[in-house]
């Protein structure tokens, strides 16, 4: 059952909104206010959000400027109820990035048809990104709110970068929002002695060099091809122009970062406080998981003991160990995984 908020300080006007709500089976959750409405969407994360402009303590504009300002519930529809009518605020409810507005007194009928859009709309805008080069033209297409940037994603150039080429260099200039269309990419951090730290691995279908275009900052990693790799390469204007003006972009790219930041966190917790054993097992893993068969890996014994965080030798070490116990083969560069659940029960 999808959940609405109703922010309304009018009470008859509330309970008449929470009564259609309910008949049209919706769970409701009122507020009296907007420093209330901010409150509870918070606390219940709503599917979707009816508010009323005129309030007092905290009105309708204000509302919507804390929850668009808050990764928790930026991505949450919302829909501004408003006895006036004037141009005026209605461009300035739909400059914040409101999804609508419906003047009082309101048609039932004309209510229910514009929440339904807005909730199949957010349905479409959240969910998984499909990781290949339609989704990558898919995931654009059906954020954009303007015609205008209809062409977007149309002729994104496409480059080759050969085994081991660098994409960037940390202290660079961002300009470019960079999809791998193909092949693997590093990123990864040198120290003063020059040793490697590997952060994240990327596979077709994910995003790279977004944090420093969001942050207008040099690249504080580096980026390279581990294998022949192709990247589409999306200009910084283009997409700061969508992350700006379109909130459904926005909310979508938010859940990205969000889940891509989540990742390296467990892979830095694994690699500070895991046994060699588990970061090697993790490392093979990652390298793996985006194999169809998810049962060898090609990759140097210089890029996984980066990647697990560890000395070559002791990688090598933990290899043979793994070779002994059946658990994988090796085949001059390639490593066969003989044993899938050994490998992840060593993680466990």
């Amino acid at each position: 059952m999808k959940k609405i908020l109703v922010v309304e300080d009018n009470l008859e006007v509330r309970e008449n909104l929470c009564e259609i709500l309910e008949l049209a089976d919706y769970e409701v959750i009122s507020a009296i206010n907007g420093k209330d409405g901010v409150e509870k969407a918070l606390a219940h994360n709503p599917n979707l959000i009816l508010c009323d402009v005129m309030m007092p303590e905290l009105d309708g504009f204000g509302l919507m400027k804390i929850l668009n300002k808050n990764p928790k519930t930026n991505h949450i529809p919302l829909i501004f109820l408003t006895a006036k009518a004037e141009s005026s605020d209605f461009r300035k409810g739909m400059g914040l990035g409101a999804d609508d507005y419906i003047t009082k007194p309101f048609d039932d009928t004309e209510l229910l048809e514009s929440i339904e859009i807005r909730l199949k709309k957010s349905e479409r805008i959240n969910r998984e990104f499909d990781k290949t080069e339609q989704g990558l033209q898919t995931f654009f297409s059906e954020a954009k709110a303007q015609k205008e940037l209809d062409k977007l994603t149309d002729n994104r150039e496409l480059r080759v970068f050969q085994k081991n080429a660098i994409i960037y260099n940390e202290g660079n200039v961002p300009r470019w929002l960079y999809f791998v269309a193909s092949g693997q990419v590093k990123i990864f951090q040198t120290n003063d002695y020059g040793k490697e730290l590997t952060t994240q691995i990327l596979n077709a279908g994910d995003f790279f060099g977004y944090f420093s275009l969001i942050t207008d900052t040099p690249y504080k990693s580096s980026a390279s091809a581990t294998v022949d790799t192709e990247l589409r390469l999306i200009p910084n204007t283009d997409f700061s122009q969508l992350l700006h003006n379109n909130r459904d972009f926005s909310a979508k790219f938010i859940k990205m970062m969000s889940n891509r930041a989540e990742e390296t966190e467990k892979q830095l917790i694994e690699m500070a406080y895991s046994s060699v054993r588990s970061k090697v097992a993790n490392s093979l893993i990652a390298f793996a998981q985006k194999k169809e068969s998810m049962t060898y890996v090609t990759v140097s014994r210089e890029e996984l003991a980066t990647k697990a965080g560890t000395a070559k030798e002791t990688l090598i070490r933990t290899l043979s160990d793994f070779k002994s116990e059946g658990i994988i083969d090796i085949i001059n560069k390639t490593i066969q995984i003989e044993n899938l659940d050994d490998l992840k029960n060593i993680i466990a």
